[in-house]
């Protein structure tokens, strides 16, 4: 069995408090253990329509409908009323998910302001938005997260920099094809795990890929044999696509495709090689994203 590593982005309030519990009870049937990387803070995710202005990220969220399928409620979060603090409100939420055996790591704090401004921000304010993701992690969960993925890919330098001081064991910041561990000026950075497959998003709408067919071209991709890593989110597997998310795991099974938490690839993989990070676009998606450099080349 070829492992697939199963990443879970929280992005939301309502993602959290309806997608977890049911992406929970769908991995559960399945015996299935996955990462999921939690948003803490308040969710002000609707801020991003400004974006509208944007013709790529205007045709992204017509092309994925977005206001079908994630509601008004987290297209508009943070907008006309002040955004609802993920993890001091729904901490029983992610603490089933820590109980039932997941992995669980930090995503962001304020999600919205991460993909804004990161890619802007010194190392300094960065260890600022960073710790306060980790406090509020450890007051939801009772612990610190010992992995992260950057919101959006929107990582650079000074964010690897800045993450260093929180000792994560791995981080899942970028796009790539192999685990490896950055190199800058001579230093080794905690190792990364990038995501190798593309998100619902960025698919559907394009190339004749459609809300029924995602799966279906997910497992045209998947590779025996090599790194496969999925980043799913409980805003689209654990609400609109549970059903077919559901049966998507019985398939790669089938398949002879294993799910399972991204730490689990880290521990196979017997040595990382360095690689740089660089920035660059991913098709179906505004603006540009971390990626491992030699991923491009191929």
């Amino acid at each position: 069995m070829t492992p697939l590593g199963l990443r879970i982005d929280v992005d939301t309030f309502r993602g959290t408090r309806e997608g977890v519990p049911r992406l929970l009870d769908v991995l559960a049937a399945h015996d299935v253990k996955a990462t999921f990387f939690f948003t803490l803070g308040p969710d002000n995710m609707g801020r991003h329509l400004w974006r509208l202005i944007k013709p790529r990220f205007a045709a992204k969220m017509i092309r994925s409908r977005a206001a079908s399928l994630y509601g008004w409620d987290i297209l508009l979060a943070g907008t006309l009323w002040p955004g609802r603090h993920i993890g001091a409100r729904l901490g029983p939420t992610l603490r089933a998910a820590a109980s039932a055996g997941h992995e669980v790591g930090l995503h962001a704090f304020d999600h919205h302001r991460w993909q804004a401004a990161a890619g802007h921000m010194t190392v300094e304010a960065l260890q600022r938005e960073i710790g306060r993701g980790v406090d509020a992690f450890s007051d939801a969960l009772g612990k610190r997260p010992d992995c992260s993925a950057a919101a959006g890919w929107i990582c650079n330098e000074r964010v690897l920099e800045a993450k260093e001081a929180f000792g994560f064991r791995y981080n899942s910041d970028c796009r790539g094809r192999s685990v490896f561990a950055p190199r800058l000026n001579r230093r080794r950075f905690a190792p990364q795990v990038p995501t190798t497959l593309p998100t619902y998003d960025e698919l559907v709408g394009r190339n004749g890929v459609t809300n029924e067919s995602y799966y279906d071209r997910l497992l045209d991709l998947m590779r025996p044999g090599e790194l496969n890593v999925l980043t799913g989110h409980a805003e689209v597997e654990g609400i609109v696509c549970a059903a077919r998310f559901d049966k998507f795991l019985t398939t790669c099974k089938n398949y002879c495709f294993q799910p399972a938490p991204l730490a689990r690839l880290l521990d196979q993989t017997a040595r990382q090689s360095d690689d740089a990070i660089v920035q660059a676009p991913v098709a179906g998606r505004d603006g540009d994203v971390c990626w491992q450099r030699s991923a491009l080349a191929h």
